[in-house]
């Protein structure tokens, strides 16, 4: 059936030509609704046919191009049932290449013998034989061009995208409007929007597709950066609450323990901004075991020593637990009150809190998502501290500040995150690094070790047990399930019935809050010696004598996930360890449990994490609410970064509302970035 001729930027996929329901479907699952959205789905990567390379020269283990002209054609060969592999012999004009396609007939059948391509595949030598595994090729006459690869779903070929596009960019290119405004695009340089769309999609050439790229990079980010700012509110108001008095000598005075001279210079940044004319902004950054609660319980301490409540939102119950049995134990010498408020309280309790803290009875309130309910009110909430921001909605944290009058704010993360991330994800926050441990913290050992050294791995953690020390094993799944993978459920089972004379503990995700928080108590109270676990261990179990953590299909967990849950044993001064099962010897997950081993310097293995996996999805809206980057690498465009970021500042300096007619165009962008991710933020 023909397409209709009138194509424009709101159509739906559906009025490209070869674009039925079902393919539309497929395009919904990729986010790609309209042809405008289909012009903004870029390339994850390129094939870059323009470098070809000499079969002698072809670097061996690794994708490459090579220019060749086939020589002699091979019979199909069945190599068991579904699989077919086809051959042919080309020549580069020096050597002979074996090519092998896998189970692609039609690509079989379209080489002609005698002709010239450019093939693309791994490359690989055999008994002095060159051979290369093909994975798409063009005929040499076209081989003048880099051909984009895009992100697919099942059902979805390179090609129909490739296709898709071709007529998206000839037909409605020239309709796209630039964003940003003229005098913007000649300050930094940038190109106009359509031949960056063109470009980056096509590009002619090396050089045009860096002018695209660099465009599109910095339209991303100065978009980013203009929303954060919209979005939080970021206006330096005028502070309702100013602490006249922040001497806390008493509160140091009191702790058992000196304080690192990271911790020092933490709480003098953040009585500094307390002091001053506007409300604080401050990200308090720190790996696992730096010292955060004790920076916190600081600045909650001078706070109420100036008549100031505050108000610590954790995002688990057993975190918030954990909180308020530490805030409680160096505050409440020193005078302050301190209340719990969490969802599994008696409505009594709850009633009783609320009342007492309205009235001005209670100096810190620590608790979950109850903080931000309608009935929770303060009498004069002056600090607000959220405890890993990132796991709550934005407007969740706004309603948590919303209980005061301009409060100071505190962001705790455990999650190492470079700079410039951070500056993304907590928008313009002010940045104070934890990066020194407590004295008497040893590294914790890390080994890595296939499924068929578990016993010995079991064997070693029966040894610690025994010596009065306690341990962890974390698996990923939480019961039995078709997977290969260990339940956790049927993994405390095994185990107790291997160790008989050992207390094995169960704590998952799917358990009644009490029942988490009664385990959770049984393990820090040394009743449970071995608790097997899910993920919820990652956050907020602080157990001292806990020396081992074993981690099943570690292949499982990113790199940061797995620093987290290493966090957990190391916290006290016995030497601990971390053992990593897999099984999986693919070299990616070899080059990941690799940084495990070789440092517990949170920082670094962030940044490894970054290079390994790109940092398109590192803080996607599931995990932050905040939009996936579509094309801009956080490592890779740290320098750009700075630059959109601060065009951004200057943009808004000149109009903070973005309300001139130059700037209605990013205007719009922005309300459409952040009205896509709307459910993710609440």
């Amino acid at each position: 059936m023909e397409k209709p001729e009138a194509l424009t930027l709101d159509s739906p996929v559906t009025a490209l030509k070869n674009v039925g329901a079902k393919r539309a479907a497929l395009y919904e699952k990729l986010g790609v609704r309209t042809v405008y959205d289909l012009l903004r789905f870029y390339p994850r990567s390129y094939i870059d046919y323009t470098s070809p390379v000499m079969a002698a020269d072809a670097p061996e283990g690794e994708n490459c191009v090579i220019k060749a002209v086939v020589t002699r054609r091979m019979q199909p060969a069945p190599i068991r049932k579904g699989l077919v592999l086809y051959k042919f012999i080309a020549s580069d004009g020096v050597s002979n290449i074996q090519i092998t396609i896998f189970n692609n007939e039609y690509a079989y059948y379209g080489i002609k013998a005698g002709e010239e391509y450019a093939f693309c595949g791994k490359f690989s030598k055999m008994g002095g034989r060159y051979q290369l595994a093909l994975s798409s090729y063009v005929p040499a006459a076209e081989a003048d061009t880099m051909r984009p690869v895009y992100n697919l779903t099942e059902g979805l070929a390179n090609g129909m995208v490739h296709n898709n596009m071709r007529e998206a960019v000839d037909r409605c290119a020239e309709q796209l409007a630039d964003p940003l405004p003229l005098p913007l695009l000649r300050e930094e340089k940038l190109c106009q929007l359509r031949y960056a769309i063109e470009n980056i999609h096509f590009p002619q050439g090396r050089e045009a597709y860096e002018i695209a790229r660099r465009r599109l990079v910095f339209e991303e980010f100065f978009t980013l950066s203009l929303a954060l700012v919209r979005l939080r509110g970021r206006e330096r108001e005028e502070a309702a609450i100013r602490l006249e008095d922040t001497d806390i000598s008493p509160f140091l005075s009191s702790l058992p323990f000196e304080l690192t001279g990271a911790q020092r210079r933490a709480i003098g940044e953040i009585l500094s901004d307390m002091q001053k004319g506007f409300p604080m902004n401050r990200l308090l950054q720190g790996d696992v075991g730096s010292g955060k609660t004790m920076v916190a319980a600081a600045a909650v301490y001078a706070a109420a020593k100036n008549g100031v409540q505050s108000a610590v939102m954790a995002p688990t119950e057993i975190l918030a637990g954990q909180h308020y049995a530490t805030f409680s134990k160096v505050l409440a010498p020193l005078g302050v009150r301190t209340c719990l408020l969490t969802g599994s309280l008696t409505p009594k309790q709850k009633e009783e809190r609320k009342e007492a803290l309205a009235a001005g009875e209670i100096d810190l309130a620590v608790g979950t998502h109850a903080l931000v309910q309608d009935s929770t009110a303060f009498a004069r909430l002056g600090l607000v501290i959220t405890d890993e921001q990132h796991r709550f909605g934005v407007e969740q944290r706004r309603r948590l500040a919303g209980k005061g009058e301009s409060p100071h704010s505190l962001v705790m993360s455990a999650t190492p995150i470079p700079r410039t991330l951070a500056l993304i994800v907590y928008g313009d926050l002010d940045l104070s690094v934890l990066d020194e441990l407590p004295k008497g913290r040893q590294p914790v050992d890390t080994l890595v070790i296939h499924s068929n050294k578990r016993e010995r791995a079991l064997g070693f953690i029966r040894d610690h047990i025994a010596a009065g020390e306690q341990a962890y094993i974390v698996c990923p799944l939480v019961e039995e399930s078709e997977s290969e993978l260990l339940a956790a459920a049927q993994y405390r089972d095994r185990v107790a019935k291997a160790f008989p004379d050992i207390a094995v503990g169960l704590l998952h995700g799917r358990m009644k809050p009490a029942e988490k928080e009664a385990v959770m108590a049984a393990f820090q109270q040394g009743k449970v010696q071995l608790l097997v676990s899910t993920t919820v261990v990652e956050v907020g179990v602080d157990v001292p004598n806990a020396t081992v953590m074993m981690v099943e299909n570690a292949e499982r967990f990113g790199l940061a996930q797995l620093h987290q849950l290493r966090g957990r044993v190391g916290r006290g001064s016995k030497k601990s360890y971390c053992i990593l099962v897999s099984d999986n010897d693919g070299e990616e997950n070899r080059k990941r449990l690799s940084v495990m081993k070789a440092t517990n310097d949170g920082f670094v293995i962030a940044r490894e994490d970054l290079k390994l996996r790109g940092s398109g999805d590192f803080f996607g809206s599931r995990q932050s609410g905040m939009p996936a980057l579509a094309i801009a690498d956080l490592f890779e465009d740290a320098d750009l970064f700075k630059e959109a970021q601060e065009a951004a500042r200057r943009l808004l300096a000149g109009d903070p509302a973005l309300e001139r007619p130059e700037n209605s165009a990013i205007r719009v962008i922005i309300d459409r970035l952040f009205d896509q991710n709307k459910d993710a933020m609440n």
